[in-house]
Formats: C-alpha cells, sequence, structure tokens
C-alpha cells in the first residue's frame, strides 16, 4: 500500500514538472514573438499598452521580421521614461482614420474608439475631427500640406533668352545705367580737363559720346580700344570702369556656371495656385487622409478648387498608400499632395523628386489616446522633455538621413543687385574721383590764364567751362570766322 502511494505521488510530481516546464517555454517563445514584431515584453509590475502603429518609411518599417523606425525609436525612448511596456500591432485596415460612410471611424483612430489599442504611436495628423473622438499629445513632428513633384516634369524649358538668366531684372536694369552713366562721365572729364583738351577752339576732342559709349562697350567684352585717355581724371574712370567690368564678368561667369550645372532653374509650379493652373500634371492625395479633408473644408477658392478637381476624380488621381503616391510621381505626370515632412524624405531619398517651395496648412504628428486617458498628459510631458534634451532632433537626423543629400546643390537664383551694391560704390567712387579730377585740372589751367589776361580766376574758369560745353557752337563759329578769312 505505502509503495503504491509512493508511485502515485512520483507520477504526479513528475507530471506537474513537465506541465510546468512547458509553460515556461511557451512564454519564452511568446516574448520572442513579441520582441521579434518591435514589442517590449511584459515585465513584472510594469503596465502593457497595446499600440497601434500604420506601415510608412520612415516611421514605421519592417527589417528580418522585425519592426524599426522613428516612430518605434520614439515609443521606445517613451517607455522607458515612463516605465511601461508595449505590444506594438499594425493597423489592420491600412488607413489613419477618417469617418466612414456608415459614421464609424476607420484606421487607427477607429481602433482606438474601438479599444483594440491604448495609444497611437505613428505619422497622425492632429486635426479637430479626430480631436473630437480621440485626445492627443504635444505634437512630436511640426509639418505642413506641400507638393511633390518630379524634377523631369516640374522643370522649365530653357527660354530664348537663357543667357540673361544669372542676372535678375534689377542687376540688368543697374548695369546699364552704370554703363551710360560711366561713358557720360567720360565724355563731360575728357572735355573738362586741359590735358585732355587743351585747345578746344584749335584742337579735335577724340572722346565724343559715341567714342565714350564704344571705349565702355571694349571694356565689357575685355577689348582695348581706341582713344586711349591721356589726362589722370579720364584714366581714373577709365580703370574704375576696367574693375567694374572685370569683377562683373567674373560673378556672370560664376553664375551661369552654376545655372548650367545645377540642370533646373526656378521651379514653374511654386506654389498651390500654380499647380491649378497649370494642365500638364495630374494632382491628389491620399484617400480619407487629413490632407484631403483639409482641402474640403477650407474656404480659400484656390483650395476649394483643389478638392473640387481631387473630388470629380476621385478613381483616378486619390491614392491609397504613401509608397503608392511616390511611385505614381516617378513614373507619370503625376504630383502629389501631403504631408512636407515626407515628401522631404522621399525628395532626398530618390534624386530625381523636389518638393515646391510652397507649404500651407501648418500641423502636427501627435500620439492619439482614448479620452480622458491617464496616458496623454504623461506622453505629452515626455514628448516635450524628449524635444527640450534634442532626442527628437537627434531621431529626425537619423531617419532622414540619406546620401542623396550630399549629392545635391544649393538650391540657384539669379544674382541680386544687392550682392553687387559694393562693385556699384566702388565704381560711383571713382566716378566723383575722375570729375572731382577734372574739375581741379581745370582750376589751375584757369588760374595760370588768369595772371596773363589780368582777369579774375572764377571769369576765366567760367569762360573755359562754356566754351568746352558748347564745343559745337563755337566749331561753327570758327568755322565762319575761317571760312571769311578765305574768302
Amino acid at each position: 500500500m505505502d509503495k503504491g502511494l509512493h508511485f502515485m505521488f512520483c507520477v504526479i510530481a513528475t507530471m506537474l514538472l513537465l506541465r510546468e516546464s512547458s509553460q515556461t517555454g511557451a512564454t519564452r517563445n511568446d516574448d520572442a514573438v513579441s520582441k521579434g514584431t518591435g514589442s517590449r515584453g511584459p515585465e513584472e509590475g510594469l503596465p502593457t499598452l497595446t499600440v497601434t502603429t500604420i506601415l510608412e518609411d520612415p516611421y514605421v518599417m519592417v527589417r528580418s521580421a522585425e519592426l524599426e523606425g522613428y516612430c518605434i525609436d520614439l515609443l521606445k525612448a517613451l517607455a522607458a521614461m515612463l516605465h511601461f511596456s508595449y505590444k506594438v500591432k499594425v493597423v489592420s485596415d491600412g488607413q489613419y482614420g477618417a469617418v466612414s460612410s456608415n459614421g464609424n471611424w476607420t484606421g487607427m483612430v477607429g481602433e482606438i474608439l474601438r479599444q483594440e489599442a491604448d495609444i497611437a504611436v505613428a505619422p497622425l495628423t492632429v486635426t479637430s475631427a479626430r480631436e473630437e473622438v480621440v485626445s492627443f499629445t504635444t505634437p512630436f513632428l511640426q509639418t505642413g500640406i506641400g507638393i511633390l513633384l518630379r524634377k523631369d516634369t516640374a522643370s522649365q524649358e530653357m527660354s530664348f533668352f537663357h543667357f540673361l538668366a544669372p542676372f535678375s531684372k534689377e542687376t540688368w536694369t543697374g548695369l546699364l545705367f552704370a554703363y551710360v552713366l560711366t561713358c557720360f562721365c567720360l565724355f563731360l572729364v575728357a572735355r573738362l580737363s586741359p590735358c585732355e583738351w587743351n585747345e578746344p577752339k584749335n584742337e579735335e576732342n577724340h572722346f565724343t559720346f559715341l567714342n565714350s559709349l564704344w571705349f565702355g562697350a571694349g571694356a565689357l567684352a575685355l577689348q582695348g580700344v581706341t582713344p586711349r585717355p591721356k589726362a589722370l581724371s579720364v584714366r581714373v574712370i577709365a580703370a574704375v570702369w576696367w574693375l567694374f567690368t572685370i569683377a562683373l564678368l567674373a560673378a556672370y561667369i560664376a553664375n551661369f556656371t552654376a545655372l548650367l550645372s545645377s540642370g533646373s532653374e526656378q521651379l514653374p509650379i511654386q506654389t498651390f495656385e500654380d499647380l491649378v493652373k497649370q494642365r500638364k500634371l495630374e494632382f491628389g492625395t491620399l484617400d480619407g487622409s487629413s490632407t484631403f479633408y483639409f482641402f474640403k473644408n477650407s474656404k480659400n477658392p484656390i483650395h476649394q478648387m483643389i478638392y473640387e478637381y481631387m473630388d470629380k476624380r476621385r478613381d483616378r488621381v486619390l491614392v491609397k498608400t504613401y509608397q503608392e503616391a511616390v511611385q505614381r510621381v516617378m513614373e507619370s505626370n503625376y504630383a502629389f499632395i501631403g504631408e512636407s515632412i515626407s515628401q522631404d524624405l522621399a525628395a532626398a531619398r530618390h534624386c530625381n523628386l523636389i518638393r515646391a517651395p510652397e507649404v500651407i496648412g501648418a500641423r502636427g504628428f501627435g500620439i492619439a489616446t482614448t479620452q480622458a486617458s491617464l496616458w496623454t498628459k504623461k506622453l505629452s510631458i515626455a514628448v516635450l522633455k524628449l524635444r527640450e534634451s534634442g532626442d527628437l532632433d537627434y531621431l529626425r537626423n537619423k531617419w532622414w538621413e540619406t546620401s542623396c543629400l550630399h549629392k545635391s546643390r544649393d538650391r540657384w537664383s539669379p544674382l541680386q543687385p544687392q550682392a553687387l551694391g559694393g562693385l556699384f560704390l566702388t565704381l560711383a567712387i571713382g566716378l566723383a574721383l575722375g570729375v572731382i579730377a577734372a574739375v581741379v585740372e581745370l582750376s589751375n589751367k584757369s588760374r595760370h590764364a588768369a595772371g596773363h589776361v589780368k582777369k579774375s580766376c572764377c571769369s576765366v574758369f567760367t569762360e573755359e567751362m562754356c566754351t568746352r560745353l558748347r564745343i559745337k557752337e563755337n566749331t561753327r563759329q570758327s568755322q565762319e570766322t575761317s571760312g571769311r578769312a578765305n574768302a
């Protein structure tokens, strides 16, 4: 009897040990699967949150059967700060969250409302409609609405006057004014200076206005032309103009080279108004996204035109996923309207894509929780701490880094007058010095002449000035006098 009881006790003990061992193995396998999907296994004494997200590069991606990305790193940092464990699940319908035709919410917002998930950590835009049914934390990323284009569809054809592009219209206007003013100063100073023109009644002045224009144009082309200046005042103006033209040509050649090497002018589609006016590209956005409803609810006439265009062509221009949108932009004449921060990543990953300059509808990505959840404030404070410590900037640089950024050049733009302000100022000072030097030369001659004719210096200076500035009348009088003498 005792042996029978002992045998039964051993059998029961062995079965219990085997059962416990199998449960332990199953638990370890579950933990391995949980961690393999990007989750943090439950720890003793820590609350476990079910996190819903959506697959979108670079926020959440699948790499070797594990989830990684910006949102996964953010979730790990929040879990370490607030001491909770989590289990990540990808949203079943692949949607962000919008009201369906039957009045129910889809996507991640719908899963939170149905209590299938506790929080949503994803590129989920904070909107008033979503805020009415769920709560959002402080945004962890700031963004807006932009236009993603392919470079070859967005580039302008080179115009017939493409060679004028290196300088802006204002710069060309300033250059023309400087050229005419300099030639006029050469014309004026060559007449005032006695070293250049000693006897106005008997000598011919080579610096006529047409010759002065030709002299200035030759300097622009780096060609030596006649007449050659003799007076110091004329040489000062000529030297300053030569210096001006050399610097100007260097700036033109450098900017024109940058324009040709960049291979792109100013984009013809700079704003949403430009997008509406053109007829070459189709444009659309994610179906059911916050961007679509932004244009639907906007009172701006341009935004209303964009919404009406997309609504009428819903089946053709609206896309289901962000990856589909990027692929369509790359393969067809299509412009994608969406979150600017995601478009910056697409432009960085694909060097043939570019985002238009205008960004509207400033907004942010936030973590969604159930209304009146105790986690909302805790998560908001944690996000603020991560921002203040620079961790959010670190994650931004980590997941947006790409080799395409190192290959890209600075955006080219025409050279503005402000960039050449010092050059124009130098030319103005040189012209002023040349005119002053000519006046001084004429004053010295007038002073010496006043001693011989016994007149005041001012009267002689005035006579000389009038004679030199009325050369046509004096020449005509001298010709008539010579004609009478011959008769």
